[in-house]
């Protein structure tokens, strides 16, 4: 079963407004950049992926990517994370995937162990509640949803076949997504991945981050060296 990675990415530019309060613009661009460079890597360890597919408009994110070996898909209308993985998933359908995975670039922290472990053993997952459903659209289809550490959010997707559902990221993401898998007949299962857990919107965010990158050693190289420069600064303001 070929499986494909889709890695939607913001302009650096656009990315992480809501950690203004505590970190200024140029390094919130270099963090951004810097959090997508760990992904990237941590996906290139990943047993059971059979490719990668970004989705941006960010220069620098291409090249990115392309140096790690990924397909660049570029995202000119830059419509938001679920457009942007829409146009990852077809792109993945087009190199033969019969899987996709939906991951933020904003989780610098990814375990590859943990993420070839969801790939390969998904009978671990925890089902969703039942719920009644319309007549199913995708027998057979099953759809894996990463919670994030607040238990309210998507932190990554995996959909088989790719078009099981529609992603819709955002707010509540994690039970409309849940929903939706449902209504098309699949069998959801809702499932914990700690190295996936936690992604970085707000300044309380970056403190978890930092917390757990202190804690573990080996990975995420380009955030850590970003954030003991950012620490300092941060620390004085605080």
């Amino acid at each position: 079963m070929a499986t494909v990675a889709v890695l939607p990415i913001k302009t650096f530019a656009h990315a992480k407004h809501r950690l203004a309060e505590a970190v200024g613009a140029p390094d919130r661009r270099a963090l951004a950049e810097a959090m997508v460079g760990d992904v990237l890597e941590a996906l290139g360890a990943v047993t059971g992926l059979d490719g990668v597919v970004a989705v941006t408009a960010e220069p620098r994110a291409a090249a990115a990517a392309r140096e790690a070996g990924a397909r660049v898909v570029h995202d000119d209308r830059e419509a938001g994370q679920s457009a942007a993985a829409t146009l990852g998933i077809e792109a993945a359908l087009s190199l033969g995937a019969d899987r996709v995975l939906l991951v933020p670039g904003d989780c610098p922290s990814l375990d590859p162990g943990e993420l070839s472990a969801l790939l390969a053993a998904r009978h671990h997952a925890r089902p969703a509640a039942p719920e009644r459903r319309s007549t199913p659209d995708h027998a057979g289809a099953e759809l894996v949803i990463v919670a994030d550490r607040h238990g309210s959010g998507t932190n990554a997707l995996l959909l088989s076949p790719p078009e099981a559902i529609a992603p819709s990221f955002g707010a509540g993401s994690l039970a409309r997504h849940a929903a939706r898998g449902r209504s098309a007949g699949a069998a959801v299962r809702i499932v914990e991945v700690p190295s996936l857990s936690l992604d970085v919107d707000t300044p309380g965010d970056l403190d978890a981050l930092r917390a757990v990158l202190a804690a573990r050693k080996g990975g995420a190289a380009r955030t850590r060296a970003l954030l003991e420069r950012l620490l300092p600064r941060a620390a004085a303001t605080g």
